[in-house]
């Protein structure tokens, strides 16, 4: 074994004889014109030079350098000469290279630190790394190879091993890419299957990772072998060990920079729009961003920005008049980067805090992206007190120190839901710890959509919504009831959650891990955790797992839960994992979310921005008792830059309790340790504390603390507890005085228990079958099912609660239902006449009774929707209610051809000359609901493209009946003769009417249903 201290130059060409450079003919060229590929050949010599080592191949040389005991980078040349394209801009200085060492062990080269083994094979020349115990990490098959425009790499594929990384991949990311190829390299495509903000990585869960450095497009192929090719004609990687990917990811950060820490208010949601001269929306000023500001604070909306010239061509005025209302309103002033930075430090003193730049940003090679990123957040920083915050899409590697990633353009549908879901956890993946996409996307979108894709967004550290681009604005107010409450509740959820949400930004700055993660990071040993079986959910932190509806449905099938005991947030229903829930029932207003047990959750309550928090503002954490655990809390003034230079402080707290059933309960708070300005050095504390069942006592600091009668009893003290058996399957909430934060203290519930209480089973559930229809002033059957748990559920009251103006049945009872066994009611619910059937409402089924010993209550919530009575006999379609209505341009017109944008402004329907008194007159896209209860057999109808369009539009008609396409017509234009519609429905019980536009222009598509009628049995 020799050391290469003080050695230089240890050539040993002349030992190892001369040998070919390359595999296969030189010079040859392929029939495309491209130079056939060429594959390093026999090493020719050696050297080492401290902890670089240079190894040629003929003109071709390699160099390896290391940078930590396990990371190093590789580089080769073809024709021996190195660059370096991205210089300084992506990787950060590092620290002294580690020692190293070396010797020629006969058929290699070994390259080796405390941690990592680098053998170079010599004939030819080829890599494979180890670790210090001798186990593999990876291993090439073949020489590192090249052509006139690309470099590969080919490795072995191990027999389980899975790929993950690659930046924003839409769509995909947080599952693995084993057998598919990811491109990374900006491409402009933002919808499913596009590869916005790539990043040239990739993790290995055989431990390992590598970095590309390098501005050129990448593909990565995972077949087997595994190739990884970049567009240029050098090859430059870094290459990272480790026991985890959380590890790798660290490593990779290190090198190329940590997250930045957001301020408070980038963690709330942001709103962005054109206000000055915008042609989407008429005359407006800069200042009129204060009346939708005013909108938020109407509504009791929390929002922490907004961009007010968010649009092309767009500039402003009045900014520092902006900023100050802005201000005044708990917001902070945004400015989009559309037309650069040359005026940024103006604008930022101004008031701007917040700077999004365009996509021209990304300019060639992507140097200008991340220019631009570094060049903003430092703009922000030199001419403020702030932290910098952008936003960006299409950028790079380098970019999760400066800013947010953000998707880009999109138009608001299920599919964007359901694709949008597995590619911010998966960008986590890439060190990039804030990824987002516009709330409903810019374009489309509904009410309902909107409503599911806030909620989960919600548990995206960074989230906004745009506006100007619809055919409405997006403010989560803008919709009416019941969506507007619905917003409200997730957007204070989410304020609530602040500290838990900042706690891991703080750690993703020590880290590079991001507060967002897929399951597979979190559990690397569980089979499913990679796989379909959990694409569309992610975590929120370690505790938080959310499965987002994509579907307009009320149930949620398909919610993998990892090993270990999940508790249902709203219901407090546990579940033991690794288990698969089908049928979850999730009403418009109930995202699935689950917490793991062991959990404790730091939150503000009660406020609608971080600003609301005073000198006095209590601290509540949200305890699930299992084990032993711990939460450490992290603070600092949220928006200053005064926590780089220490002003932070840090709180941990300890639970210990059962694994599972009855035994005490104690929770360690720690004192805040560490100074910044605005600390609370005094604050009340609050915990609600999850256990299925009351304690014996509470003491806190070793004294007892007052149980308290009632939930108003509770509000009105300053001290003491109370355990309410309704609230989420028993939970003891507890409050305190005001206490010093630089003082311990501990909490005790004596004879508690952990999650599930203290006996684990016993609790019952309450079921209900998803889809129900409750008919208009009659009363309808509302089946329910309640199921025993362990031990025997007796006593037992089922009564359902719906909105106001729903009347429901006397609640049933039953004197004892056996434990395992299922009781079956029907009750019954009427809905108001004027009941709006495109709204799905929530009903509560609410279960009292006893079980082990104690009472208890099981919640179930579910949707039902109002329907109007079934036909009877031959009826016009257009004299029937309408369930749901859709429209290509105003509403669609009953017994007129569609008009303008108002309702009633048709004119008479015509086809072919012939006019008709009944029908309707619709524009593609257009989709409408009947509701038909299995009593029509047929539908018919003439269809076409009215008269008044003459001789242009293309439209396709259809019907469908209970999710199934029974007719389409072909393409029609104004020059089609009508087509005769005769439809056999077959029983169905909910049918659509669907005119679809065929060439893409939307221009003249007026579809008319004429003389359409249902025939349906009296």
């Amino acid at each position: 074994m020799r050391t290469p201290t003080g050695l230089r130059a240890a050539v040993v060409a002349a030992l190892l004889g001369l040998a070919m450079t390359v595999v296969g003919p030189a010079g040859s060229v392929r029939a495309d014109g491209r130079a056939s590929a060429q594959t390093v050949g026999d090493l020719t010599g050696f050297a080492a030079d401290g902890p670089v080592y240079h190894l040629h191949a003929g003109r071709a040389e390699a160099r390896i350098s290391f940078v930590t005991p396990r990371t190093f980078r590789l580089e080769l040349a073809p024709d021996g000469t190195f660059s370096d394209p991205t210089g300084k801009d992506i990787v950060l200085p590092q620290g002294a290279p580690p020692a190293t060492r070396w010797r020629d062990a006969g058929d290699a080269y070994e390259l080796s630190t405390s941690q990592v083994t680098l053998k170079a094979f010599k004939a030819p020349l080829r890599f494979e790394l180890r670790r210090a115990d001798g186990s593999l990490v990876w291993s090439e098959t073949k020489g590192l190879s090249w052509d006139d425009k690309t470099t590969t790499q080919t490795l072995a594929r191990g027999a389980g091993e899975q790929f993950y990384g690659a930046g924003m991949q839409n769509g995909r990311g947080n599952t693995s890419h084993r057998d598919h190829t990811t491109e990374v390299g900006v491409d402009y495509h933002w919808d499913d299957g596009g590869h916005p903000n790539s990043v040239p990585f990739y993790l290995s869960s055989a431990g390992y990772g590598v970095f590309r450095n390098t501005y050129a497009p990448n593909t990565y192929a995972f077949q087997d072998p595994v190739t990884t090719s970049a567009q240029e004609r050098r090859f430059d990687a870094y290459y990272f060990a480790g026991p985890s990917a959380k590890d790798v990811i660290g490593q990779y950060t290190a090198l190329t920079g940590k997250p930045f820490l957001p301020p408070l208010y980038g963690l709330e949601i942001g709103d962005s729009d054109c206000y000055l001269h915008n042609a989407n929306r008429g005359e407006r000023h800069t200042l009129d961003a204060l009346k939708v500001a005013d909108g938020y604070t109407k509504n009791d909306l929390p929002n922490g920005w907004m961009l007010v010239n968010d649009g092309y061509g767009c500039g402003y005025e009045h900014l520092a008049e902006t900023s100050q209302g802005l201000g005044e309103r708990k917001m902070k002033l945004g400015l989009w980067t559309e037309d650069g930075i040359a005026k940024l430090a103006d604008q930022v003193k101004a008031g701007q805090r917040i700077a999004k730049l365009d996509v021209a940003w990304v300019g060639d090679g992507y140097k200008f992206a991340l220019d631009g990123c570094k060049d903003a957040y430092r703009g922000i920083e030199d001419n403020s007190d702030a932290r910098g915050f952008t936003w960006a899409p299409e950028s790079w590697s380098g970019a999760q120190r400066c800013g947010v990633q953000w998707s880009g353009d999109q138009s608001g549908s299920w599919d964007y839901i359901r694709w949008q879901i597995p590619t911010y956890a998966g960008a986590t993946m890439s060190g990039l710890a804030y990824t987002t996409g516009d709330v409903d996307g810019i374009f489309g979108g509904s009410p309902r959509t909107y409503v599911r894709d806030l909620q989960w967004k919600s548990f995206l550290p960074a989230m906004m919504t745009m506006d100007g681009w619809a055919a409405s604005d997006k403010q989560p107010y803008r919709q009416g009831e019941p969506y507007t409450s619905i917003n409200r509740k997730y957007l204070k959820l989410k304020e609530s959650l602040l500290p838990y949400v900042y706690s891991y930004a703080a750690e993703a700055t020590r880290t590079g891990v991001g507060p967002v993660r897929p399951l597979a990071l979190e559990y690397p040993g569980d089979p499913k955790a990679g796989t379909d079986a959990a694409k569309y959910e992610f975590l929120s932190g370690q505790d938080f797992l959310v499965a987002p509806v994509y579907r307009d449905s009320d149930t949620r099938d398909g919610i993998y839960l990892p090993k270990g005991t999940w508790v249902d947030y709203w219901s407090g229903r546990t579940y033991q994992g690794p288990a698969t829930v089908n049928g979850y029932s999730a009403p418009l207003d109930t995202l699935p979310l689950f917490v793991k047990a062991g959990a404790a959750v730091p939150m503000w309550p009660g406020i609608r921005s971080y600003q609301d928090r005073t000198a006095h503002a209590p601290l509540a954490w949200d305890v699930y008792p299992q084990g032993r655990s711990s939460f450490t809390l992290y603070e600092d003034d949220g928006v200053t830059r005064a926590h780089r230079r220490g002003g932070s402080a840090t709180q941990q707290v300890r639970v210990a309790a059962p694994r599972s059933g009855g035994g005490d309960v104690r929770i360690d708070v720690g004192a805040l340790r560490g100074e910044f300005h605005g600390k609370q050095t005094t604050r009340p504390y609050r915990f609600t504390v999850h256990t299925g069942d009351a304690p014996r006592a509470v003491e806190l600091a070793g004294r007892p603390l007052k149980q308290l009668p009632s939930a108003r009893a509770f509000r009105a003290a300053d001290e003491g507890w109370r355990y309410d058996p309704a609230d989420r399957a028993g939970v003891v909430q507890i409050k305190t005085a005001a206490r010093t934060t630089g003082r311990a203290f501990a909490l005790t519930l004596k004879g508690a228990s952990a999650v599930g209480g203290r006996t684990p089973g016993a609790p019952a559930v309450v079921a209900t079958p998803g889809g129900q229809e409750v008919t208009k002033g009659a009363p309808t059957p509302v089946r329910t099912a309640v199921t025993a748990g362990v031990r025997d559920a007796q006593d037992v009251s089922v009564a359902l609660s719906a909105p106001r103006g729903w009347t429901t049945s006397a609640p049933v009872h039953h004197r004892r239902i056996a434990a395992g066994a299922t009781a079956n009611e029907t009750l019954t619910l009427t809905a108001p006449r004027d009941a709006v059937s495109a709204d799905p409402v929530p009903v509560t089924a609410t279960v009292r009774y006893r079980a082990a010993g104690a009472w208890r209550t099981a919640v179930h919530r579910f949707e039902v929707r109002a329907v109007p009575p079934a036909p009877a006999g031959d009826t016009w379609a257009s004299d029937l209610e309408w369930l749901s209505a859709a429209n290509g341009y105003g509403p669609a017109e009953r017994d007129r051809s569609n008009g303008e944008s108002g309702a009633a402004d048709g004119r008479p329907l015509t086809l072919a000359g012939q006019t008709y008194a009944k029908g309707i007159g619709a524009h593609a896209d257009s989709d409408l609901e009947f509701f038909t209860g299995g009593r029509c057999t047929s539908v018919t109808a003439d269809v076409g493209i009215d008269d008044e369009i003459a001789d242009y539009g293309e439209v396709a008609f259809s019907v469908e009946a209970d999710g199934k396409v029974l007719w389409t017509s072909p393409k029609l234009t104004g020059k089609s003769a009508p087509v005769a519609v005769d439809v056999p429905l077959g029983g169905a019980r909910h049918v659509r009417l669907k005119v679809t536009d065929t060439d893409g222009k939307k221009s003249g598509d007026h579809g008319d249903w004429a003389g359409a009628r249902f025939h349906c049995a009296r």
